[in-house]
């Protein structure tokens, strides 16, 4: 097994991954799944990010298009008005936040990156949407977020078929990692994918066995936060669903997740302390 890098670069400032730490989920659309994740006006994306920010977030992820399943896809002009203004209201207000752009479009990357201030690029399509995504990233030398998709948002959850999800996602980041360390890409951090382009045994397989994706040597990102995969297995709702997220947040934790990607920042925050506590006392009774 390949260590994983206990740092990465953002901005010329060195993020600590030794500990865990919570991404914040800001979705600039009105469509998303969970209808708690969403805003619009300049008022609402400033209080959800400084609240996030006292809850501990370490990272403010920033969308502006849904992705859940069968979603439809909106031009790259309305995602820059979306996304741009979102970035740009936080860093003026809080101008130290570390802020990801969740986007699969290298045109809505470069300007978020090189004109409102965003420091890391979250791609769901891994490269495959955008032909210029990898060289973007080396060009800029930002972090990035590789998420596996089977498919696309529209047709993802379709008939999605693996002969081991874990080991077919595995060997998927495998080619990718080769194509962006060619491409001279340094900070590489990888997302399976939960909920895209898999059904919810698929899902659950990838939480049970999610330290496997360590053998990739890179940060891992988990992002389950109230998925379908909680709320159809449990019959609610996703406004019902932060329990089941924290429940399944600690295992990911358990099994190596570096970074949780969620709606809820103040429970994943402590569910990161109290998972670090246990594993600390259990390092100390192997010594």
């Amino acid at each position: 097994m390949t260590d994983k890098p206990k740092y990465i670069n953002v901005g010329g400032r060195l993020l600590d991954l030794s500990v865990q730490k919570v991404m914040g989920i800001i979705n600039v659309t009105p469509d998303s799944f969970y209808e708690g994740s969403r805003v619009e006006s300049e008022r609402q994306i400033i209080e959800t990010a400084e609240k996030m920010t006292r809850d501990g977030a370490s990272i403010i992820d920033v969308g502006g298009i849904s992705t859940r399943p069968y979603s439809n896809e909106i031009t790259a002009e309305e995602e820059e008005k979306r996304v741009l203004g979102a970035i740009r209201y936080i860093i003026r207000e809080m101008p130290d936040t570390v802020i990801s752009v969740d986007t699969y479009r290298a045109s809505v990357a470069r300007k978020a990156v090189e004109e409102c201030g965003a420091l890391i690029i979250n791609d769901i399509s891994g490269g495959e949407a955008d032909s210029k995504m990898f060289s973007l990233v080396k060009e800029l030398n930002v972090p990035y977020i590789m998420m596996h998709m089977q498919g696309t948002p529209r047709t993802m959850q379709e008939n999605p078929v693996y002969e081991d999800v874990v080991a077919d996602i595995l060997k998927w980041f495998s080619v990718k990692i080769s194509d962006l360390q060619s491409a001279g890409v340094k900070d590489i951090i990888l997302d399976p994918g939960i909920g895209f382009g898999k059904t919810i045994n698929h899902n659950f397989e990838i939480v049970r066995r999610f330290s496997d994706f360590s053998i990739a040597g890179r940060p891992l990102v988990a992002g389950i936060s109230r998925k379908s995969m909680i709320w159809k297995t449990l019959g609610i709702t996703p406004g019902e669903a932060l329990n089941g997220t924290s429940v399944l947040n600690a295992v990911a934790l358990m099994g190596g997740a570096d970074i949780l990607r969620v709606h809820d920042v103040k429970e994943a925050v402590e569910s990161v302390k109290l998972i670090s506590m246990l594993m600390s006392r259990e390092n100390e009774t192997k010594k």
